[in-house]
């Protein structure tokens, strides 16, 4: 696959997921084309070797892996993470307010959301909705794609100070307007059964009885630059990783153990049985490794933690370490911190530059300054988790946590290279 290609098929697959649940349906398909079978976790396993299968776990969580031919585990597995949700706007339990006559949209912050872009966007709502008709549940994606709301700015002949000193409450500013007219021509169940029956063309009786809907930019990605050298895209952070990681998944050769793991949650600590910080993988790996001690298997294993990186801002260079500055479409990007916010050690840190010269990639470093803190990723709480051997790296990124993020086009296909690379090394054991 050539990079003008790879980087086409990257925003196509951040145009068709605006949401976590769809970001898993559309590595789900792609799975699914490659000969992946799909695995319950209320089942028993009947596992082949080699064979090649993926868990899905909440409708927002994927795990994908692939078993080499031979009889046991002994050199571990090569495994890849990134997290599928992005900080976003997400809709209440009730949803629609009427002030004034406009219906309004009752939002939610979800992880840390950089606030100013959300105004005088083109936004749609798309997300999971569950049913139940008599004791049956039942749960279906919807996307209403079209923009159906938008946040106002208030002018600047109201508030002279607004480029200086305005401050955004997440409480009493972020009401999209949804639309105008009486509050009882407006239940949001009907608006939500309307597009069911639109995108599922589903009738009859039902019941909705929950939801988790979020708000997004219905702007598309683009590739954008004098020479198409930037990607510019809502959920950058952290879908791009998604599909670098399946992609090299999926192209990759070699008899090794693989797997990638796309988590949700990681934007609010990973703390729930979908995130990182959960069972998911242990799990998972318990029961492809049984009768096998897992500890055993994960001293031969490395783990590729995948999450944006901070590239060095033309007008804000004070706001990184002078030593350590990453650019755009210079290479990927090893993340370190002594205090553990990065999984990087001396030892995984060098089987990356390793894979990074063999392959002629240039691999830069970033280490936040000492007067500031960093984001984190899932490489620490899966390290901790399974006891796997971690490394954190990453593309360098413009406008982390934006509605619309900015990251290079030589770098995500260099990204892509390098995981290609990592998932066909025959062993990582350090003495």
């Amino acid at each position: 696959m050539n990079k003008k290609i790879f980087n086409l098929e990257l925003t196509e697959f951040l145009k068709n997921s605006p949401t976590p649940f769809h970001a898993v349906l559309n590595i789900r398909k792609e799975l699914e084309d490659a000969g992946y079978e799909e695995l319950g976790e209320s089942t028993a396993w009947q596992l082949k070797r080699p064979g090649k299968y993926f868990v899905i776990r909440g409708a927002s969580s994927i795990s994908a892996f692939k078993l080499s031919s031979g009889k046991n585990f002994k050199n571990g597995f090569r495994m890849v993470g990134a997290h599928t949700d992005s900080p976003c706007l997400k809709l209440k339990p009730n949803p629609v307010r009427s002030k004034y006559g406009y219906q309004q949209i009752c939002a939610e912050v979800y992880g840390g959301v950089l606030l100013n872009p959300w105004f005088d966007r083109d936004l749609s709502i798309a997300g999971n909705v569950t049913l139940r008709k008599g004791n049956k549940f039942m749960s279906l994606p919807l996307n209403f794609k079209r923009p159906i709301a938008v946040i106002p700015s208030l002018a600047i002949h109201l508030d002279r100070e607004a480029n200086s000193k305005r401050h955004i409450n997440p409480q009493t500013m972020l009401f999209p307007i949804l639309s105008i007219g009486k509050e009882v021509d407006y239940s949001f169940e009907k608006i939500l059964r309307l597009q069911i029956r639109k995108e599922h063309k589903l009738t009859g009786s039902y019941k909705i009885v929950g939801s988790e809907l979020s708000l997004y930019d219905v702007n598309p990605p683009a590739v954008v630059g004098l020479k198409d050298e930037f990607v510019t895209s809502a959920r950058l952070d952290n879908l791009l990783s998604c599909f670098v990681g399946l992609k090299a998944l999926l192209n990759s050769v070699g008899n090794e153990n693989r797997l990638l793991i796309c988590n949700d949650h990681e934007e609010v600590g990973s703390g729930s049985n979908l995130g990182a910080r959960g069972t998911f993988l242990k799990t998972l790996l318990q029961r492809v490794l049984e009768p096998q001690n897992i500890s055993e298997v994960m001293a031969t294993s490395m783990l590729v933690s995948t999450d944006n990186a901070h590239g060095v801002h033309p007008n804000f260079p004070e706001k990184h370490d002078p030593d350590h500055l990453p650019l755009l479409n210079n290479g990927p990007v090893l993340k370190v911190n002594q205090n553990q916010a990065y999984a990087t050690n001396f030892e995984t840190g060098a089987v990356m530059n390793f894979l990074s010269e063999k392959e002629g990639i240039n691999m830069q470093s970033f280490v936040s300054r000492n007067d500031m803190g960093c984001g984190s990723t899932v490489g620490p709480l899966t390290a901790m988790t399974v006891g796997v051997k971690t490394v954190d790296i990453g593309v360098p990124t413009f406008a982390m946590h934006s509605i619309r993020e900015m990251a290079g086009t030589e770098d995500s296909y260099a990204l892509y290279r390098l995981l290609k690379s990592f998932y066909k090394i025959p062993s990582v054991e350090i003495h």
